[in-house]
């Protein structure tokens, strides 16, 4: 089913980084490290020579000055969509605030949350 791109932007490359997601999923399965998946994603993005950055960092600006602290996202990919990626048992409501934040800050049209910690992998979408 294709919905419109306006109030799902992105499909295209969503559905690819999920479909990346997804085979890793199967080849790895559930209970390694988080940062074993992302480097998984990072082989799978370059040899498909999808556009990404992996812990990209983002400065935080208050009142007209930058704070000393800042947010790297996992991934952002397309120059468009932060990627976050999880392997733990669900995924909380503390995820979504995390990453409207970071959409908000990046100003990325689309985020998603991918979690390996399951028997099957979890995605949500989250647009800004």
């Amino acid at each position: 089913m294709k919905y419109s791109e306006k109030e799902y932007p992105l499909q295209k490359e969503s559905y690819q980084i999920i479909g990346i997601c997804m085979e890793i999923h199967r080849i790895l399965g559930k209970g390694l490290l988080e940062i074993v998946y992302k480097d998984a994603i990072e082989y799978e993005v370059k040899k498909k020579k999808i556009p990404y950055e992996r812990e990209k960092k983002y400065e935080i600006e208050y009142k007209g000055i930058i704070l000393p602290h800042y947010f790297f996202a996992d991934f952002v990919v397309f120059d468009k969509i932060i990627l976050e990626v999880k392997a733990q048992k669900g995924i909380v409501d503390d995820h979504y605030t995390w990453l409207i934040n970071y959409l908000a800050i990046s100003k990325c049209p689309l985020g998603l949350i991918v979690n390996f910690g399951e028997n099957r992998l979890i995605t949500k979408r989250v647009i800004f």
